[in-house]
């Protein structure tokens, strides 16, 4: 895993975009470019410079699949707070990935089976496509990637889960009260995300610093979800100052990010 820290949001965001780029011409190998997505204010500025990236004609994700981490269960995908909508406004407009190439969960069904079912295709569907080369993550203030709270199992694959009341409360300024948020998600699992070729976790703030703290240096554990990250290969974790705070082994950090010399490979 590597940590970076930067010293700014502006900072940390084009960190984050030079991750992701640099790990889809890793992981892609020539094929077409399989996106992660994910929802939330933590990777809107890490966006922003992906379209800036695009505009200044040195990344093109006009034909790229996106895979998007969850969705709510019980709103259409129509619903202004589905994150269909707010990937299709965050993302789709921003980078120039095409809706019709945004691919979502299916949060509404007849039954629970057929929900659970679609879950199932769902993550056929990645695997269809080749498998996400680069997953962009945030972390939840409870450690939960995607929707997995704590608790979930770190080999799950894409299916129904409940929301935890903090999450409900966290998401609530996005509805008319937080008796709108529904309850229940489906969202990829940790064994799904952790599939992916590359993940870059995005976060920032005092808020996200014990989150962070617990899933980069805490024990591997569903207690934390995000601890799942010290399972990945290629796992890259973009911090401000404020996020990074509560970090033991920081000067660690800051040196391996300094990367290695050519002159440290030579023997004397």
């Amino acid at each position: 895993m590597r940590v970076l820290i930067g010293s700014s949001a502006d900072q940390v965001a084009r960190i984050a975009a030079d991750n992701v780029l640099a790990g889809l011409a890793e992981h892609g190998n020539g094929k077409r470019q399989v996106l992660g997505l994910a929802t939330g204010s933590s990777p809107l500025g890490l966006y922003r410079e992906l379209g800036k990236a695009v505009s200044e004609s040195r990344a093109d994700f006009s034909d790229t699949l996106g895979f998007a981490l969850d969705e709510y269960i019980g709103i259409p995908d129509t619903h202004e707070q589905s994150y269909r909508q707010t990937l299709v406004n965050e993302v789709c407009h921003v980078i120039g990935l095409r809706p019709e190439n945004l691919c979502v969960p299916q949060g509404t069904g007849d039954s629970v089976i057929a929900v659970q079912a679609a879950a199932d295709a769902y993550d056929a569907a990645i695997k269809a496509a080749g498998g996400v080369q680069v997953q962009i993550l945030g972390i939840g203030a409870n450690g939960h990637l995607g929707f997995n709270e704590p608790g979930s199992a770190l080999t799950s694959r894409t299916r129904i889960k409940r929301l935890a009341s903090k999450t409900r409360e966290d998401n609530a300024r996005f509805f008319a009260g937080i008796e709108h948020v529904p309850t229940h998600c489906v969202t990829q699992g940790l064994g799904t995300i952790l599939d992916a070729g590359r993940l870059v976790l995005v976060a920032t703030g005092a808020g996200k610093a014990d989150a962070i703290a617990a899933a980069v240096e805490g024990p591997l554990s569903a207690a934390c979800p995000g601890s799942v990250l010290q399972l990945h290969r290629d796992a890259v974790v973009v911090l401000d100052e404020a996020a990074a705070s509560k970090l033991t082994q920081r000067e660690y950090y800051d040196d391996a990010a300094a990367g290695i010399s050519e002159e440290n490979l030579v023997v004397v």
